[in-house]
């Protein structure tokens, strides 16, 4: 059996993270969604919403043969731990290339992970969790780029992020 893992901060989850998945999962015979930290960002929702929210968004789509976890630390020890040979990234353009490949070198040298990078639907190529949060944080509408429920979850925790900022 072939396992992959598509990892990702995930804060929160888009349509366009769903499609990669199920282009991945149309590869490989498992799929592990694995929702990370990263040190780099300042997550909206905690790690607890955003599996929630993902292993929700993987049941409505019928993903079957695709589960969620938590990445606890290093993407290869966790590769590793779970038996996956390989990393599936999705490419929204060039950019993304350019930021995914020195991270792809790196897990193939630390453990020998392949990383497979997948075109996004160009249809969806204008999602980022980054745009949903920035959309959502002035009242505009973003129910159409997540899948059910993540809209709520985005606007109730800019609501308490805003009130504690009072």
């Amino acid at each position: 059996m072939t396992t992959a893992v598509c990892p990702g901060s995930f804060d929160p989850i888009t349509l366009g993270h769903l499609d990669i998945v199920r282009r991945a999962r149309a590869l490989f015979d498992e799929v592990v969604v694995g929702v990370a930290r990263n040190a780099s960002k300042s997550a909206l929702l905690s790690v607890d919403e955003r599996v929630a929210l993902a292993r929700a968004a993987v049941a409505d789509a019928g993903l079957d043969g695709v589960r969620v976890e938590v990445v606890p630390g290093l993407l290869v020890d966790f590769c590793r731990e779970i038996g996956a040979g390989a990393v599936v990234k999705g490419l929204r353009g060039g950019a993304d290339f350019d930021a995914e490949l020195p991270m792809a070198l790196m897990n193939r040298h630390l453990a020998g992970v392949e990383t497979v990078f997948v075109a996004g639907d160009a249809a969806l190529l204008h999602v980022a969790s980054s745009l949903v949060k920035d959309i959502a944080r002035y009242g505009g509408p973003v129910d159409d780029l997540v899948p059910p429920g993540v809209g709520d979850a985005v606007r109730a925790a800019l609501a308490r992020v805003q009130g504690s900022s009072r």
